[in-house]
C-alpha cells in the first residue's frame, strides 16, 4: 500500500495536513517530525507522495528534497513543499531542486487537497497515456 509521508516538526500541522488529504490520499499516512525521520520512513515501504516542510531542527527540508531527487529509488515520488517561506528566492531554489509543488503556510485545507488531487491526477493521466496503445489510421 502506497502511503503519504507528512514531514513537519509541528504535530498540529501534520494532523491538519492528514485531515485535509484523507479523501485524496487513500493509501494511508506516515508521519515524520524531522528530516532524518523522513529518510528512515523512505526505507520502510513505498511512498506515493511526500508533504515536506523546509524549516526543521535536524535536517533542512531542502536537504531531504535533494536526497530524494538524487536517489534512483525515490526520485519518482511527488514532493509538495509546504512551508512558511513565501519569498520568491526560496520558491525558485526549491522548485529548481525538484519539488513538484510549492505551497505556503498558513494553508487552506481545500486548496491543499485540490492541488494534491491535481498533482496526483496529472501524474496518473501521464502514466496512463504513456501506457496506452497508439492509435493508427486505418
Amino acid at each position: 500500500m502506497n502511503r503519504t509521508l507528512v514531514v513537519d516538526d509541528s504535530p498540529t500541522i501534520r494532523r491538519m495536513v492528514i485531515t485535509s488529504l484523507r479523501d485524496v490520499c487513500s493509501g494511508g499516512f506516515q508521519e515524520a517530525a524531522t528530516g532524518l525521520e523522513a529518510l528512515e520512513q523512505l526505507a520502510v515501504g513505498p511512498i506515493a507522495l511526500m508533504i515536506l516542510d523546509l524549516n526543521m531542527p535536524d535536517m533542512h527540508g531542502l536537504e531531504v528534497l535533494r536526497f530524494v531527487r538524487n536517489h534512483q529509488a525515490f526520485r519518482h515520488i511527488p514532493i509538495v513543499v509546504l512551508t512558511t517561506r513565501g519569498d520568491e528566492a526560496s520558491r525558485t531554489v526549491v522548485m529548481a531542486a525538484g519539488a513538484s509543488l510549492y505551497l505556503t503556510k498558513p494553508f487552506t485545507p481545500q486548496i491543499l487537497a485540490g492541488q494534491v488531487r491535481e498533482l496526483l491526477g496529472g501524474r496518473l493521466s501521464r502514466h496512463q497515456a504513456a501506457r496506452a496503445p497508439e492509435s493508427h489510421d486505418v
